[in-house]
This record gives structure tokens, C-alpha cells and sequence, in this order.
């Protein structure tokens, strides 16, 4: 995939993930937090099962899972935890403020997963930079969380 590509598909899927809390809370007051959030992730197991399907690996490529790590199933407990609180927490912050906390927690974690090369993924350096570009994403956070 070229990097244009890349950037496109990832702001869309930025997008979609900024609808989701708004989406979820509206199902969540039809049949409440927890169950919505269950509601949630079974209508995307259901979507993601069919592309699978579709795809050259197919649904025989999930014998393979046995190869993987034990940390990498962990991977739904922390997008169930994330969606879960998300659901609750939008009601109180907003959408805005809740999105911008959440986006400079995931670069702190993507911060140092870079840095120490954890989870599998290569070591990136962490310049002045980076580090410059955290600060000022958490100084607005401070500007979009204020009331």
C-alpha cells in the first residue's frame, strides 16, 4: 500500500472512530452501557468474520491463531475496555474531550512502544520532535478538556 493511500485510509478510519462513542451512547440508552458495548463488538465480529471470508486467507487462516503470542489475544480485551469506558465516559466529557484524551494516551503508549520496541514492533527513535509534538497534543488536550 503507498503511503498516500496509507494516510487516507487511516484519517477515515480516524473519523469512524471519532463517531463511535456518540454512536455506542445512543445505543447505550436503548439497552444500556455494558450491553451496548456486547452489542457493539458482536456487530463487528459478525462484519469482520464476512470480510474474512472474503479475503485470499479466508476463515481457514484461524487454525493459525494457536501461533500467536499469548499477549496478542489481549488485543479485544483492551478494545472492550476502551469501547466500555468510552460508551460511559462520553456522556460526561463530551465527545471532543474525550477524544483528545484518548488520542494522547494512545501516543504516550505508541511513544514508548516505538522507543523500547515493545510488542513485537521494531525500535524507533524518539527525538526532540516527537517529544515536542506530545507536549503540544497535551497542551490541547488541557485547552479542548477545559470547561
Amino acid at each position: 500500500m503507498s503511503r498516500p493511500l496509507a494516510i487516507v485510509l487511516v484519517a477515515v478510519a480516524g473519523v469512524l472512530v471519532g463517531m463511535q462513542p456518540a454512536v455506542n451512547a445512543r445505543l447505550g440508552q436503548a439497552v444500556g452501557s455494558v450491553p451496548a458495548a456486547a452489542v457493539s463488538f458482536l456487530v463487528g465480529t459478525v462484519v469482520l468474520l464476512l470480510i474474512v471470508s472474503l479475503t485470499n486467507e479466508g476463515i481457514g487462516s484461524l487454525g493459525n491463531v494457536g501461533k500467536a503470542p499469548w499477549w496478542a489475544f489481549v488485543g479485544g480485551l483492551l478494545g472492550a475496555v476502551y469501547v466500555t469506558v468510552a460508551l460511559v465516559a462520553v456522556r460526561t466529557l463530551g465527545v471532543s474531550s474525550l477524544t483528545a484524551i484518548v488520542i494522547s494516551g494512545q501516543l504516550a503508549a505508541a511513544i514508548l512502544i516505538d522507543r523500547f520496541g515493545l510488542l513485537g514492533i521494531a525500535k524507533q527513535p524518539i527525538g526532540a520532535p516527537r517529544v515536542l509534538g506530545f507536549v503540544l497534543l497535551v497542551a490541547g488536550v488541557v485547552l479542548v478538556v477545559r470547561r
